[in-house]
């Protein structure tokens, strides 16, 4: 789940937490190919999840460049 307090959160903070999502999301696909996933949409989530960080990464970057 992804904090509103992202925003003051430091980089490499957000990179693990990124890491951490794609592993999970590793798992959730397994786990989907098996047939043990019983909430198929936590994939997506974790999709948008890791997406919704990327951003972050990218306007943290962009305030510290202007």
């Amino acid at each position: 789940m992804i904090d509103k307090t992202v925003k003051t959160k430091d980089i490499s903070k957000i990179k693990s937490e990124i890491l951490d999502l794609k592993k999970s999301l590793m798992n959730f696909k397994f786990q989907k190919s098996s047939g043990q996933l019983e909430k198929t949409s936590q994939i997506r989530q974790t999709r948008k999840n890791i997406a919704k960080l990327k951003t972050q990464i990218t306007k943290i970057i962009g305030e510290k460049n202007a």
